[in-house]
């Protein structure tokens, strides 16, 4: 579904970028982990995290402990704040890749679902740009999907519908 709200879209960087190379189901069973040790991703917390903190955070089987995925968690906080001040809203900022309206995807099996597409690419290009960090192509279009800029449910999900509902962007299938 469609998330708007900064913090939200906060949490959903930080867990995309941790999931590089794990499961999904990994991840979701250390997102209360991830909650409680980065303030409820509080990005204006996270973004102060000192090296002891990360030293601390990195002791802590509830996350991932992966130092270049923790290091990239701060760096990207504060890179997220920068962009707040330059668009009022890291919103405003990442939903201009798609004119503001979830693409509308009408895949009919999860096999046509694209890994990556060229929005990605360029989203992927300017983050970095920007000096995020686990931001490639893969991970910033699972986070479009996660975060609603994409509709990828296949035809026949009974949330395709829910979501389309949502937005009416539509973009021809193509494959990344």
């Amino acid at each position: 579904m469609p998330q708007h709200d900064d913090q939200v879209l906060f949490e959903f960087l930080v867990l995309e970028g941790a999931q590089a190379g794990l499961s999904w189901s990994t991840i979701l069973n250390k997102r209360s982990g991830y909650r409680r040790l980065f303030d409820g991703f509080d990005v204006e917390s996270v973004a102060r995290f000192s090296d002891r903190k990360i030293e601390q955070l990195l002791e802590d089987p509830s996350i991932v402990r992966n130092r270049a995925k923790v290091n990239s968690a701060v760096g990207n906080a504060r890179a997220f704040i920068e962009l707040q001040g330059e668009y009022g809203c890291f919103d405003a900022y990442i939903w201009q890749f798609v004119d503001g309206r979830p693409i509308q995807n009408r895949w009919k099996t999860l096999a046509e679902v694209p890994a990556n597409t060229p929005l990605s690419d360029a989203m992927s290009v300017d983050l970095k740009k920007r000096g995020f960090k686990f931001v490639g192509t893969t991970i910033c279009y699972a986070f479009m999907q996660a975060t609603g800029m994409v509709n990828d449910h296949t035809v026949d999900c009974f949330r395709h519908l829910e979501c389309r509902k949502m937005g009416v962007k539509a973009q021809k299938p193509t494959r990344g």
